[in-house]
């Protein structure tokens, strides 16, 4: 694979911060736009920490934006599918918006029929963060800070995070996570980007070709809540342990993907995870991250409503989310990998996005 690209622009990297309107609420809403030396530029709103525009080339060098999301504030603060946010307390879903922490049960929103999704009704995908920026020769980097109160949304203890976004000069882009608390509580953050490689979004991403590095997914029941199994993706449609179009076997997982790959890694050390391939663009998306998981959403509940960038209508398979993460409902399966919190510890996690072209 070859992740040069031609440019004529070797500035240094820089970010310019814009005002991108005032919420519904009075509040201000910014937008840090961040360029790299090759003319990679990624924009992100203090709204959600929403990762709103990442421009890319393709193989011949011309740059368009391949994440979906909308030109204004006022489609953001509508209720939208997290396009590019920050989700959270617990990115997925609880079951029946309740758990049991230390022999207290706490109860949730159920924002998702029966179930609590992404934090609640405002969970930090509605939040609005405070930044600040740096730049080196190598990179530039915009920290966001948010401070979710005790028994926000229901959860327990108050609960400080920092993510932080750097775009590199070598196309990537790192995704830090901390957060620490004053009372045991789950955590599980993911960045929630729906991707189209080609940069049109008027194309669905079936031909895209898809890697992931899983032997197997978390099955779920019928309102998407882990049996508490894992099964193998072997002879299934689930199977994309070599490259495969997304569009081969859609239609044999009902209306498409919504489903969390075990990684195959096992560890916390940062770890390939998936790699998107558009033929026709020729960009390619590698995934790495420290987390157990990584949940393939393809866009399944698109139905042209929300009009995006351009006037462009999202319909069903517009985009795709590659979000890194624990498994859902954790908090009420033993078996999953923690996400429990406590005073004194820090929650960490790191995800990189990789662009580069495929001639």
């Amino acid at each position: 694979m070859d992740t040069t690209h031609p440019t004529n622009n070797r500035a240094l990297p820089h970010i310019d911060e814009r005002p991108f309107g005032v919420t519904k609420g009075g509040k201000k809403v910014s937008e840090f736009i961040l360029t790299n030396s090759t003319g990679m530029r990624i924009g992100i709103l203090t709204l959600g920490g929403i990762l709103r525009t990442i421009e890319v080339p393709d193989r011949a060098g011309r740059n368009a934006d391949i994440a979906l999301g909308f030109d204004s504030l006022t489609s953001y603060e509508e209720r939208h599918p997290y396009f590019g946010t920050i989700t959270g307390r617990f990115a997925n879903r609880i079951a029946k918006g309740a758990f049991s922490l230390d022999g207290q049960t706490y109860t949730l929103a159920t924002n998702n029929g029966p179930n609590h999704l992404h934090g609640g009704l405002k969970g930090f995908d509605r939040a609005i963060w405070s930044g600040k920026t740096e730049t080196t020769p190598t990179f530039a980097r915009v920290s966001l800070i948010h401070v979710s109160p005790d028994m926000d949304e229901g959860y327990p203890g108050e609960v400080n995070t920092e993510v932080t976004y750097t775009l590199t000069n070598d196309n990537e882009i790192w995704i830090a996570y901390r957060a620490t608390t004053t009372k045991p509580t789950p955590i599980n953050l993911t960045n929630h980007t729906y991707f189209n490689l080609s940069g049109d979004a008027s194309r669905d991403i079936k031909d895209h070709l898809l890697e992931i590095d899983a032997e197997e997914i978390v099955p779920v029941d019928e309102t998407s809540i882990p049996t508490g199994s894992l099964m193998p993706v072997k002879n299934t449609p689930f199977d994309f342990r070599k490259p495969r179009p997304l569009g081969e076997r859609i239609n044999d997982v009902g209306i498409g993907y919504d489903h969390t790959y075990v990684l195959s890694s096992g560890t916390r050390e940062l770890s390939f995870a998936a790699r998107l391939v558009d033929p026709k663009s020729g960009r390619v998306l590698v995934v790495l991250t420290t987390e157990p998981g990584v949940q393939l959403y393809t866009g399944n509940y698109l139905n042209g409503t929300f009009k995006g960038k351009g006037g462009v209508s999202y319909e069903k398979h517009a985009g795709l989310c590659l979000e890194t993460q624990h498994f859902p409902d954790s908090v009420n399966q033993p078996s999953f990998p923690s996400t429990i919190l406590r005073p004194g510890e820090v929650y960490a996690q790191t995800t990189v996005y990789r662009f580069g072209i495929e001639r």
